[in-house]
């Protein structure tokens, strides 16, 4: 069957639209009623349109950090879909317990890895709350991956996926654009636009998502998007506006000016590009990075000093560029802030709690987790971690391993290598499959994310993550599949 055999209709792109709108528009309600109104109307339409939710679902946690700043009231609607999309599948395969209980290696190790992170930590201290906190963290976005890869398909969805991407994109990067040349003075919530950011970060886009790595994470997947349209377009249909879409994107993506996005992205395509021999790309990557340059990165630091030069108060470090970040990389100021309370100091006291806890770990809920940052840690000030110095007294520990090494130990590690290990290895069964091929390089470009973000907590990377991963599953019918 294909998957991509109908063309889009204006008719198929008009009811996201108008949901996107609603969200927008309910940014006005009191928060409670906000809460009723979109939970009525987005748990119906998840029952009478879960694909269609499903793509709704992706622009909803892209830019749900900026709806929930603005109104609380916003938070639950990805929840509230996901559990009408689970209840779905098992209305439609009839309770089919057999089948719906079926599952892959990699998921029974991830299973074991949470049920045994949070038994640690709920006897080392840590409250049940942030016990379930974590837990629902890690495992929110398996729960669409559990849904797509167990239903049939519709026929054009994947093409619908690409173009959602599309348009996320547009919105995230005039979003973006407004951002930087206003100096981050218009569209943005009260309290982000009044953050006090340290002047090596004032010069990033933050955009919709209020992080810049974030941004460019989503980024590097719409330009895929755009990729994959371009190779199903192949007669030339849309490429004026693919092209244009992707100088767009690409510019942002820069202007996030986020390195270890920028790794992860290169690691993606290198391999993608070796593997699957499609070594034209590496023409269109370069063209499109070189006109990005022309005609947004320059363009838009442009605006910036226009803005300046009309009386618009500037931030210190508002219009560093691409080269000041990177020097920022190397400079010693930067290094000795990342030993005594940045990166290297995280990757110090994750293995101080390893060498106490060396079989188990501390458990979830201790050390640099999603957790942490809403509930603390009871273990903080046994190992002198002052949170008073931090931002909002918060941090992550930027690294999901040492997260995973301090918090489960030497078991902890065994499982997640298992679901890691278990996961490549499905790929590579089928590595002489174009989108077998694609699953490797992104396999290891999350691989590489995880050494400097808490990649498997991004609740927007792991939403694209699995919804990549359903797809693979449907295309190696790794399940049985029902009819939604």
């Amino acid at each position: 069957m294909s998957l991509t055999k109908p063309n889009i209709q204006w008719k198929d792109i008009v009811p996201l639209f108008l949901l996107v709108v609603l969200t927008f528009l309910a940014l006005l309600l009191p928060s409670k009623i906000a809460m009723i109104v979109t939970a009525i109307i987005f748990v119906i339409y998840a029952f009478i349109k879960p694909f269609d939710s499903l793509l709704y679902l992706i622009i909803y946690v892209a830019i749900r950090p900026f709806l929930t700043e603005i109104n609380p009231g916003l938070k639950y609607i990805g929840d509230l879909i996901t559990i009408a999309l689970l209840l779905k599948l098992l209305i439609s395969s009839k309770f089919d317990l057999r089948n719906l209980l079926k599952f892959k290696l990699f998921e029974y190790a991830f299973f074991a890895f949470l049920l045994f992170g949070a038994v640690i930590g709920y006897i080392n201290g840590v409250s049940l709350g942030a016990v379930i906190f974590q837990v629902r963290t890690f495992i929110i976005m398996y729960l669409i991956y559990y849904f797509l890869s167990r239903s049939q398909l519709p026929s054009n969805w994947m093409k619908k996926l690409a173009w959602t991407g599309v348009g996320l994109g547009w919105l995230l990067s005039l979003h973006g654009i407004v951002e930087k040349v206003s100096m981050r003075q218009l569209l943005l919530p009260y309290y982000w636009k009044h953050t006090v950011l340290s002047e090596e970060n004032m010069s990033r886009i933050y955009g919709l998502l209020g992080n810049p790595n974030s941004l460019a994470l989503v980024l590097m997947f719409t330009i895929v998007g755009i990729f994959y349209l371009k190779h199903l377009y192949s007669n030339g249909e849309y490429k004026v506006f693919l092209n244009i879409s992707l100088v767009l994107f690409t510019g942002i993506f820069i202007l996030t000016f986020s390195r270890g996005t920028i790794i992860s992205a290169v690691v993606l395509a290198a391999i993608y590009i070796v593997l699957a021999k499609k070594y034209k790309l590496i023409k269109q990557i370069v063209l499109a990075v070189v006109a990005s340059i022309i005609f947004v990165y320059f363009p838009v630091i442009g605006g910036v000093y226009l803005s300046q030069s009309i009386g618009v108060e500037a931030p210190d470090g508002i219009v560093g560029g691409f080269g000041d970040r990177l020097g920022q990389t190397i400079d010693k100021e930067n290094i000795d802030r990342m030993v005594s309370n940045g990166r290297i100091f995280y990757l110090k006291k994750g293995f101080e709690i390893l060498k106490d806890y060396p079989i188990t770990g501390a458990g979830f809920g201790t050390f640099g987790g999603a957790a942490t940052l809403s509930y603390g840690s009871p273990i903080y000030e046994d190992y002198g971690i002052d949170l008073s110095i931090y931002f909002e007294n918060k941090i992550y520990s930027d690294n999901q391993y040492i997260q995973i090494i301090a918090e489960t130990g030497a078991v902890g590690v065994i499982l997640f290598g298992l679901f890691l290990i278990s996961m490549l290895l499905l790929f590579t069964k089928h590595r002489n499959d174009v989108f077998s091929k694609f699953m490797i390089g992104l396999w290891f470009s999350t691989g590489f994310s995880g050494l400097y973000y808490n990649i498997w907590e991004l609740k927007i990377y792991t939403l694209i993550f699995f919804t990549i991963l359903g797809l693979y599953a449907i295309h190696q019918k790794y399940y049985k599949q029902y009819k939604i």
